[in-house]
């Protein structure tokens, strides 16, 4: 059985993010730099998901990591 990552907020992370630039999200919710990944994961099932931004813009990285369209933000977190 999976285990569930930390829950490291409830409410999405906007981020301005650069085109043709990758992110490297926390999966696991233990992250001290939400949304993004500083190896808190290591020695946990869980594993930094990347994204590459398609446009230059601002976007709601999911910080619940409940997500069902990770490492966007699908308000999920309205559920908790």
């Amino acid at each position: 059985m999976t285990k569930q990552p930390h829950i490291a907020g409830n409410q999405p992370i906007p981020v301005e993010v650069e085109e043709g630039k990758m992110y490297w999200w926390c999966a696991c919710g233990l992250s001290k730099r939400q949304p993004f990944c500083d190896g808190s994961h290591k020695g946990t099932e869980f594993t930094p998901q990347g994204w590459e931004a398609p446009k230059t813009g601002k976007v709601f990285f999911c910080a619940c990591k409940r997500t069902g369209k990770s490492p966007m933000c699908d308000g999920s977190h309205n559920a908790l």
